[in-house]
């Protein structure tokens, strides 16, 4: 089984990157953009001037924003944001054929039905093959070729490893494994912790408090994983603990970045004023929050983030609510 032609679905900086990645690997890739200016950019300059600008892209890179084009593709990567996914998967079905490979790029919940993007998928292309590419990545790295490993996950290994074999580059390594669910919960959650982790250094609380935020948070990923029957090993890598450290250890990540500006009293409104960037884990904190309450999971930490930023709770209380605690051993 070789996968050659690529689609990609969604022409942000990550789905740029991406794009980049499949040519570099030598694959034929074509990529949709809902904006036309970002197609007339990518065709003609060879780069993507509005999300990833300054990164000079393949001039094997062709773009579209008729969707159809993508009819014929081999595989098909899917990289819109976590809440617009369902639409642009409704927008494929008449051009998707039985047994496509879907690999979602997108990390995050869906807001209406507290959905990991596996779950969408299963419900508007039952009869796609579905694969989750997640880890440690920013788009940045990757477009310049920096050195970059993830994981793609995928139940059927014929087809993850078609995948893998066909995604990876010189400088980007792709480990397979078949926990689906559980590479999802790792790129939702740690996006959730990266604004709080954001938010405890916005607010002059110290690396230590830092520390101690992600160490706490991987445990309150990990009940999730578990209570949801993920495999705890997925969680312990790339996609899970290997994404966690990343993404709450630089301003680079827009998650931790908007956390820094809430813990300095700016609005989510006006952190991304002015600004062509998705803060997922804003999106998908009140979903985690909504799941873990169903699942019956203690998440304090990702809770909290969501009363904050719905106003409910000030950030001030909700420091001092979670340092009043009731102590208890760590392994709980």
């Amino acid at each position: 089984m070789v996968y050659q032609n690529f689609g990609v679905i969604g022409a942000g900086a990550w789905g740029t990157a991406l794009t980049q990645t499949l040519a570099i690997a030598g694959r034929d890739v074509k990529i949709w953009a809902f904006e036309k200016e970002v197609v007339d950019a990518i065709n003609s300059k060879h780069e993507n001037t509005l999300y990833l600008p300054g990164a000079a892209l393949n001039p094997a890179i062709k773009a579209t924003d008729d969707i159809t084009e993508l009819a014929k593709c081999d595989a098909v990567l899917v990289v819109t944001p976590a809440q617009h996914m369902r639409a642009s998967l409704k927008d494929f079905i008449p051009q998707a054929r039985s047994g496509m490979p879907m690999v979602l790029c997108s990390k995050g919940i869906e807001i209406s039905s507290q959905k990991f993007m596996s779950e969408v998928l299963e419900e508007i292309m039952p009869d796609a093959i579905p694969a989750v590419l997640s880890g440690p990545s920013f788009a940045v790295d990757v477009a310049k070729g920096l050195p970059t490993a993830v994981t793609l996950a995928c139940k059927d290994w014929d087809v993850g490893g078609a995948l893998v074999s066909a995604i990876a580059a010189p400088t980007f390594r792709p480990y397979y494994a078949n926990d689906v669910l559980g590479a999802e919960i790792g790129g939702a959650v740690k996006n959730v912790l990266a604004i709080v982790c954001g938010l405890v250094l916005g607010k002059g609380l110290g690396r230590s408090a830092h520390a101690a935020i992600i160490a706490r948070g991987f445990a309150e990923m990990t009940r999730l994983g578990t209570a949801l029957g993920c495999k705890p090993e997925t969680l312990t890598g790339l996609c899970g603990l290997g994404d966690l450290v990343l993404t709450c250890s630089s301003e680079q990540s827009r998650n931790m970045s908007f956390g820094m500006a809430l813990g300095q009293g700016q609005s989510y409104e006006d952190y991304i004023k002015d600004k062509n960037v998705v803060v997922e884990g804003a999106a998908t904190a009140p979903a985690l929050k909504a799941l873990s309450q169903a699942s019956g999971v203690e998440m304090p930490i990702c809770n909290a983030l969501a009363n904050i930023l719905d106003g409910s709770e000030q950030v001030d209380d909700v420091i001092m609510r979670l340092l009043s605690r009731e102590h208890k051993s760590e392994n709980l």
